[in-house]
């Protein structure tokens, strides 16, 4: 029985940054009813590069302007999107950095003071030495932290 998808594709494009105390920055979000960790980022818009949208993702999530330092990994198995119609899902993650100091709130625990509304975003850093895959909630997410893990 074949599926029909609203969207046979979703693009995602999320950001790396690793501070100079050697931690990696995470997003704890609220969204569509369940909380999720994973990494700052979201869904390309028609008619947008991957550059673009991740600084635009940058500005909208947590009001800082990031440099883009390089590409680091895209989703190399078939991952159904959960999201946005369902479909199969295509992450791309890029090293950054923030262009200024950033002035977001960030919470030390997870999900820590984040409310049950939709849309609702905290920022975390986790120290590399400590970061799992179990940190992160989707599983291309999870692979990205077992690849960092091993090039470092």
């Amino acid at each position: 029985m074949e599926t029909f998808y609203r969207h046979p594709f979703n693009v995602r494009v999320y950001g790396l940054v690793i501070n100079d105390k050697n931690e990696l920055l995470v997003s704890d979000e609220y969204c569509q009813s369940q909380f999720m960790t994973k990494f700052p980022g979201g869904g390309l818009e028609f008619g947008e590069g991957l550059i673009d949208a991740l600084k635009r993702e940058f500005i909208e999530e947590c009001a800082q302007e990031v440099e883009i330092n390089g590409h680091f990994y895209t989703t190399d198995f078939f991952q159904e999107s959960m999201f946005r119609g369902g479909g199969q899902l295509i992450s791309i993650y890029y090293f950054c950095r923030f262009v200024s100091t950033p002035q977001f709130q960030v919470i030390q625990k997870p999900y820590d003071g984040i409310p049950e509304v939709n849309d609702s975003i905290a920022f975390r850093w986790i120290a590399m030495d400590a970061l799992t895959r179990d940190h992160l909630t989707w599983p291309v997410d999870q692979k990205v932290v077992e690849l960092l893990k091993a090039s470092r």
